[in-house]
């Protein structure tokens, strides 16, 4: 699973939803010739990234090259079940990627495009935001 070697705060404050805006960095394909796009929002965690990464590599096999455009770097915390309020805040339980719609979820190339399309569906199940494939 990916996790950040070492972060500047080891807990951070969760931020607020907002409900309009689009992303303006990694909104195209820098590496491959398809890729994944986002067309939701959400927080995808380390857990879902490997899920889904592991179904695209079942899917090409031996061929091909996948980038992995997102990194889980926002620390999640939780408290125990059945703890009682206060005592502070609870302890990391997972990383987070926030994603807004437009962002590049992974790369592909070197396969060809039914191929890629197949594995990108077969992986969209695996995260919790819709969608889309695209090509260069």
């Amino acid at each position: 699973m990916l996790l950040p070697n070492k972060v500047k705060h080891r807990k951070w404050q969760k931020g607020r939803k907002r409900k309009t805006g689009v992303e303006t960095r990694g909104t195209t394909l820098s590496f491959g010739n398809y890729g994944m796009k986002s067309e939701g929002r959400a927080w995808i965690d380390s857990r879902q990234i490997e899920a889904a990464r592991r179904v695209i590599t079942r899917t090409v096999q031996k061929g091909g090259k996948i980038w992995i455009r997102i990194f889980p770097d926002k620390p999640v915390t939780k408290k125990g079940a059945e703890t009682p309020m206060g005592g502070g805040k609870g302890s990391v339980d997972k990383y987070v990627v926030p994603i807004k719609p437009g962002r590049i979820l992974f790369e592909m190339d070197g396969v060809p495009e039914e191929k890629a399309r197949e594995a990108f569906r077969k992986a969209s199940y695996k995260l919790p935001v819709k969608t889309k494939f695209v090509k260069r």
